[in-house]
């Protein structure tokens, strides 16, 4: 057995819907929404499966939707993009994080983590031979540090992992993180993969900034989206690569033994997604703006100190000024026990010197879930 997998334990998300399933709860653990997506999105998929062509398309992606990341991320994020060298499509964003890693890294090179991580950093790293070195991040801000980041880097350093808006700690990094990461990549000779699959999921009249934009980085950085999280169809996982030709054609070497391709009839339907105009943009973020809202004014009303929720389907509460004695995962289990809700403890996410007080919940969910998840709730809290 392959000693990188053979010792992980069983995905949180895994055990927390598994309690969620024997407890008969309301899941407001794993990531994803109750709404079906958009209804034409799902439309165009259908038409293509059925009207359209349903052979291996090209291992890059189809023309029409590298053009359509292409022209999305010129209009949205002022980006310009050649579709035919700078532009691939993959099978989910997980896969584009893995073939960045398995064409850039070589055994022994140091990979820069930010703690709490997306659960598949590590062990990919790590499968591709890389080191992991990891810098530590603490609520409330979650924000970097010159001083996490000097202990961090160091000439052996490859790239670095770098994901905004930062899942799970729900924080929308602003101007300043990103220039000083950016100087420390500069400095360093490192490829900043970056993982930006929520770039659209951000409230409160937020604006994404990609890396890619600064100085200096155009050359040096992998950005990744997903339209799962674009579209609210985690299912379909659709995710596209942008990275300068040197980078990309490494990762495409990477990505023909992995995938290879990913189903064109979703190609379509993406593509035509990627051009809906800002209406659809503005719409969904507000009604996941206002079930963030829903669900926060509820958990402070039974005493639970909710930390911002900046972006991504998430809010976090930290239990630390409730003075619990209670880790988070023992909270969470004692959660889906007595109150037959699920959430998710946000230790799971770090690997060394984990904050330990910190429960994330998701709240894409309809009214009726968040409201039923919080009468449940109040049947533990209140009568404390």
């Amino acid at each position: 057995m392959n000693s990188v997998f053979a010792g992980l334990p069983v995905t949180i998300f895994e055990v927390m819907s598994q309690l969620a399933r024997e407890h008969d709860a309301i899941n407001l653990g794993q990531g994803f929404p109750d709404d079906p997506g958009p209804h034409d999105v799902r439309a165009r998929a259908a038409e293509a499966v059925l009207n359209g062509y349903n052979q291996y398309p090209s291992m890059m992606g189809l023309p029409e939707l590298r053009r359509a990341v292409a022209d999305h991320y010129a209009r949205w994020q002022n980006l310009v993009l050649d579709p035919e060298s700078e532009v691939m499509v993959t099978s989910g964003a997980t896969e584009a994080l893995a073939a960045a890693l398995f064409g850039l890294i070589e055994p022994g090179d140091e990979v820069v983590v930010f703690q709490p991580f997306y659960d598949a950093y590590v062990p990919l790293i790590r499968r591709a031979g890389g080191v992991p070195r990891f810098v530590r991040l603490e609520p409330p801000y979650w924000r970097l540090s010159e001083e996490g980041l000097r202990r961090a880097f160091s000439p052996k350093t490859r790239a670095v992992m770098f994901n905004n808006p930062l899942n799970p700690a729900a924080v929308v990094y602003p101007q300043a993180d990103l220039d000083l990461l950016a100087r420390f990549c500069r400095e360093f000779d490192a490829v900043a993969i970056c993982d930006e699959v929520w770039e659209h999921v951000v409230f409160d009249g937020r604006r994404h900034l990609t890396l890619m934009t600064l100085p200096g980085m155009r050359e040096r950085t992998v950005k990744i989206g997903s339209a799962g999280k674009i579209f609210a169809l985690t299912g379909w996982k659709v995710g596209f690569v942008c990275a300068p030709p040197p980078l990309l054609r490494a990762l495409a070497k990477a990505h023909q033994f992995l995938t290879f391709t990913t189903p064109p009839n979703l190609q379509v339907a993406v593509a035509y997604g990627l051009g809906k105009d800002a209406g659809y943009f503005d719409t969904m973020r507000a009604g996941l703006e206002r079930s963030r809202d829903r669900l926060t004014a509820g958990l402070r009303e039974l005493g639970l100190p909710v930390l911002d929720s900046q972006g991504t389907y998430f809010l976090n509460v930290d239990l630390a000024p409730l003075g619990l004695n209670e880790k988070d995962e023992a909270f969470c289990r004692r959660l889906v026990a007595e109150a037959r809700v699920a959430a998710i403890p946000v230790s799971a996410f770090y690997e060394h010197d984990p904050v330990t007080s910190v429960v994330r919940f998701c709240f894409a969910k309809k009214d009726s879930t968040i409201d039923g998840a919080l009468e449940r709730l109040s049947g533990v809290f209140r009568a404390r």
